[in-house]
């Protein structure tokens, strides 16, 4: 298993090094100067080509690249242009929100996708099974910013009910049900947005399992079908089950980018769309560090959750 994790993390270090290389390439390639728009190269053209030599933006792009990568391994994520405070402050005074609200979405897919494709594959055609298939096509179809924006229509226009952007009101740190009733529609459509991708893996996980001999001699030996469904049918499946939520896990960071921003969710989707905006490299690439050792580190605990629930995957042998 050690010698297994040790060739999973040397393939993952080029692929970090290559997901930072293209964004900020993109980033270079992106119009617009980060001082210009940060306001600090307003007063002319000769300041503002000294703000961009102060915060070498001068520098050719390999030497920009490599001294981003040199800071990166001292720990230090620059300052923001745009916000005036180190990276590293800023992420961590957004991770926290971002983590609530992914978490909170990964539940609430989970709850209504695992018991729903379980209930379709135990009934075929019933409608268990219409309801799963009508929650995949519209998981599928139905885009993140549309659910956000009708969720707000009706819920917090209309009817009131809910509060249309923020984490509490009026900005503050209030109580548990104020973040709880902030937190209810952004968390919500996070996990509607993804509920249809984890239905469809589990229903059909599920209906081969149950097609399986055994199964049916379980069911033979007068087994209930709930002992059927739960000890045999979900147990057997749960690899799938697995891989269908920690898959849509980097779905879920990258969709809480567009929902945090629509709601006013103050997270790192946040953060990194007003980075964007304001061409601020240096928190585009702390977001984007954070988000790709999320996304590896996602994959590499995949790979240990099948060791641990199926013995026949054998990383020891690896």
């Amino acid at each position: 298993m050690s010698r297994y994790i040790r060739r999973r993390l040397v393939t993952a270090i080029p692929v970090f090094f290559g997901i930072t290389l293209l964004v900020f390439l993109l980033m270079d390639l992106a119009p617009g100067s980060a001082a210009a728009l940060a306001g600090e190269g307003a007063a002319g053209a000769q300041d503002q080509a000294l703000v961009e030599q102060r915060l070498g933006l001068d520098q050719p792009f390999p030497v920009r690249y490599l001294s981003w990568l040199a800071d990166l391994f001292r720990g230090d994520l620059g300052e923001s242009v745009y916000f005036g405070a180190p990276v590293s402050r800023l992420i961590a005074q957004r991770l926290g929100p971002t983590l609530l609200l992914v978490g909170t979405g990964v539940l609430l897919a989970v709850v209504v996708a695992v018991p729903l494709g379980v209930l379709a594959a135990w009934r075929p055609r019933s409608r268990w099974d219409s309801l799963s298939n009508l929650f995949t096509v519209a998981g599928s179809a139905v885009p993140g910013f549309f659910l956000s924006l009708a969720a707000i229509y009706l819920f917090a226009v209309k009817l009131q009910w809910l509060p249309a952007s923020g984490m509490y009101d009026g900005g503050g740190q209030g109580s548990l049900p104020d973040l709880l009733r902030h937190l209810a529609l952004p968390a919500a459509v996070v996990g509607l947005t993804n509920v249809g991708g984890i239905l469809k893996q589990v229903r059909t996980a599920c209906l081969e399992v149950m097609g399986e001999d055994y199964i049916m001699t379980a069911r033979a030996k007068g087994l209930g079908e709930g002992a059927v469904v739960i000890r045999h049918c979900l147990r057997t499946a749960l690899i799938p089950v697995l891989t269908a939520v920690l898959t849509h896990i980097p779905h879920l960071l990258g969709g809480s980018v567009v929902v945090e921003r629509i709601f006013g969710w103050p997270g790192m989707g946040s953060l990194l769309f007003s980075a964007i905006n304001g061409r601020d490299h240096t928190v585009v690439m702390g977001v984007t560090v954070v988000m790709a050792l999320a996304v590896l580190a996602t994959g590499i605990l995949l790979d240990l959750v099948y060791g641990l629930v199926d013995a026949r995957v054998g990383y020891g042998r690896v």
